[in-house]
């Protein structure tokens, strides 16, 4: 039988968001969400970085540039917080996996707070 990789901690990151969720609703804006996710991660003591930067290389080279994930968790989730009305979107599929490539984090979550219900979609790189 197949394990399913972090399956216990991601079930905790969806079960803080169920709470944010349920507390606010649907329509603020992203950064509305984080900042009661990290009290969320506080209170439930979830180890977590906020906004972490990776770097970015190419050809054996570090990019100027960087990206921030929303939050890495427990050092092996990438979690991205979006508040879309259309939904988890291939465009934000598509960034959560290239953060997991660049990063070397092997599991994303996106999570949008932006319709009637929490949505929440697992990738794995």
């Amino acid at each position: 039988m197949e394990q399913i990789l972090y399956k216990s901690e991601a079930y905790q990151i969806v079960g803080a968001c169920m709470e944010v969720y349920n507390h606010l609703g649907y329509g603020f804006l992203e950064v509305v969400y984080k900042d009661a996710m990290e009290i969320e991660f506080l209170q439930k003591d979830m180890p977590y970085v906020r906004e972490e930067e990776h770097s970015i290389e190419y050809k054996g080279y570090i990019l100027k540039h960087h990206f921030y994930a929303d939050y890495t968790l427990y050092n092996c989730i990438i979690v991205e917080v979006k508040s879309n009305k259309e939904g988890i979107t291939d465009d934000a599929i598509a960034q959560t996996l290239n953060y997991l490539k660049a990063s070397e984090i092997r599991i994303g979550l996106i999570i949008n707070f932006g319709k009637t219900s929490l949505e929440y979609k697992r990738l794995i790189f």
